[in-house]
């Protein structure tokens, strides 16, 4: 048949690039095994026999332009952000093309991402060729463009937070934002904070094995707080530094920025953060990372928070003995907690007053993690795949840093605090994951500290002023930001309202992205509200405005 001789004619390759992509397309959105993609490839071309895709018998060619296009692009788009994050997260997206990607660690990623454009272009060139061979495809394609673009979730997002803007004041968690403290406090303790970066605590499950173990001993001795759950826009790694240390979700500055053409030049300058709060309190304050400070405008927060000392994988990298000993994203742990302890001296010996450092880790970065030499000595051989191996090399490495220091007598009248920054994203043990109650890490140490574990529906948000509690530094009704004290009895707006509705709120906030970005964008003219216009809140509301305001 010339079908079969003319590769030009013939429908067998378009059928099975599309039937191949449906396949992988329904392994990453759903739970199905990696088999069914050939499953799925094969009914797909099957039908294609069947139905005679691309060469009906009454066939009249036309060069048209399919409608689906568009559409199929946007949802390769969604399903590459799916298949490399787990949770496709927006809010994230626009905040990194706004921060800045320089300095990124994600080689590896971008390999991926060709490979994803090529598909779509093969998938795109595939659809073209049967729509132009098939008037069946031609009269039935643009109604699957219209479903497309309805079933895309990420298409869906931004049409909900638009018609939410409409419909709402918009200003709902502003409402309940509450300064920090500002009153001055003696003999407050230095601080250590330590992210480990998406170390959650669902890992303690028994499914996971001992890759939790050193942590769960750490906590033994301290403060565990479980129950932390990650709202939106608090989900990737300033996010939720930008939660646990403002108390507010990270609502990127998007067309509120008046200089679209240029990147940001401040992370979140609206509001008082930890490093200001510490600073007014007589602090020296430093951050050390291992990844560049320049990724996701890491440098900007923490210079723009009053810490004196930033110092990322450009800075540390230059003081290392082996300039080769680093990973595509910046220095490995062992090499950072040496870095760590070094300041913690230099602060100390120093002797001028209080000091708090943060640091954060990078073992556990998805998909795979950067185990150390320190842990492959440990461990044994990295297989480059299972992160528990890597989750297993954080917290053991956590634990020894802490040990370290609290041998070296640097610790005391120190608070340690030990988190994740968020929930990790796509990982060897994914499916596992996502069968459970999922929540971050956060376990306190310290002299004064009780062992403890405390179990309240809280967010990231809440730990900011969980953090001052613990510090004795003074707060308005135990709360500051969005957050309330997990060491009070004060409920967190996750118990007072629930996580779902939070994240609806947080969908049709426009007061607060203000708020976080005041500087940077263009004034707001606030109505004047008339004598005879009364705000209508629910009991629950009205009741929490109330505690708020006390």
């Amino acid at each position: 048949m010339p079908a079969l001789r003319s590769l030009k004619l013939t429908p067998w390759l378009p059928l099975l690039v599309i039937g191949i992509c449906l396949g992988y397309a329904l392994t990453v959105l759903t739970r199905l095994p990696w088999w069914t993609l050939f499953f799925t490839a094969a009914v797909w071309v099957g039908f294609g026999i069947k139905l005679r895709w691309g060469a009906p018998l009454n066939a009249r060619y036309r060069p048209v332009w399919p409608w689906s296009l568009v559409p199929l692009s946007l949802l390769g788009i969604y399903i590459y952000l799916a298949d490399s994050f787990g949770n496709v997260d927006l809010g994230a997206v626009f905040f990194h093309l706004q921060a800045g990607m320089a300095e990124h660690g994600g080689a590896g990623k971008m390999i991926t991402a060709v490979i994803y454009t090529m598909s779509v272009i093969a998938v795109l060139a595939s659809v073209t060729w049967i729509t132009r061979h098939d008037q069946r495809w031609r009269l039935t394609e643009r109604f699957v463009a219209l479903l497309l673009l309805a079933a895309n979730p990420m298409l869906y997002g931004l049409g909900q937070r638009s018609a939410a803007i409409v419909t709402d004041d918009g200003a709902w968690l502003d409402r309940r934002y509450v300064p920090p403290p500002t009153e001055d406090q003696t003999n407050a303790p230095n601080l250590l904070v330590m992210y480990l970066e998406s170390i959650e605590r669902t890992y303690s499950n028994e499914l996971f094995g001992d890759a939790y173990a050193d942590l769960t001993a750490l906590g033994e001795r301290g403060l565990v707080f479980e129950g932390i759950q990650q709202m939106e826009n608090t989900g990737w790694t300033m996010a939720g530094m930008i939660a646990s240390q403002c108390g507010v979700p990270l609502m990127p500055a998007g067309l509120l920025h008046d200089s679209q053409f240029e990147p940001i030049s401040k992370v979140v300058p609206g509001v008082d953060c930890l490093g200001d709060v510490l600073a007014a309190q007589g602090y020296r304050l430093s951050y050390l990372g291992g990844a560049s400070a320049q990724f996701a405008g890491k440098g900007l927060f923490y210079r723009g928070h009053q810490f004196n000392t930033v110092k990322g994988k450009e800075e540390l990298s230059a003081q290392l003995n082996d300039p080769e000993y680093i990973n595509s994203w910046g220095l490995y742990d062992d090499t950072l907690y040496d870095f760590t302890v070094d300041e913690i001296r230099r602060l100390s010996e120093e002797d001028d007053g209080p000091w708090a450092v943060v640091n954060l880790s990078i073992a556990g970065h998805a998909p795979n993690g950067f185990p150390s030499q320190t842990c492959l000595d440990r461990q044994g051989e990295f297989d480059g795949q299972d992160i528990l191996y890597s989750v297993k090399c954080s917290a053991s490495q956590a634990r020894d840093l802490i040990e370290r220091l609290e041998q070296e007598g640097l610790l005391e009248n120190t608070l340690v605090v030990v988190l994740s920054d968020h929930l990790t994203m796509r990982v060897s043990v994914w499916d596992q994951l996502t069968t459970l109650d999922r929540d971050n890490t956060l376990i306190m140490l310290g002299t004064d500290i009780t062992p403890l574990t405390v179990r309240r529906g809280a967010t990231m948000l809440d730990v900011f002023p969980t953090i001052l509690d613990a510090m004795d530094l003074p707060l308005s009704g135990n709360r500051a930001g969005l957050g309330a004290s997990l060491l009070s009895s004060q409920p967190t707006l996750v118990e007072t309202h629930g996580l779902e509705v939070l994240n609806e709120r947080l969908r049709e906030e426009t007061a607060l992205q203000h708020r976080l970005w005041e500087g940077l964008t263009p004034q707001r003219r606030e109505p004047q509200a008339s004598a005879d216009q009364q705000v209508i809140e629910t009991p629950a509301d009205q009741a929490d405005e109330v505690e708020i305001m006390r």
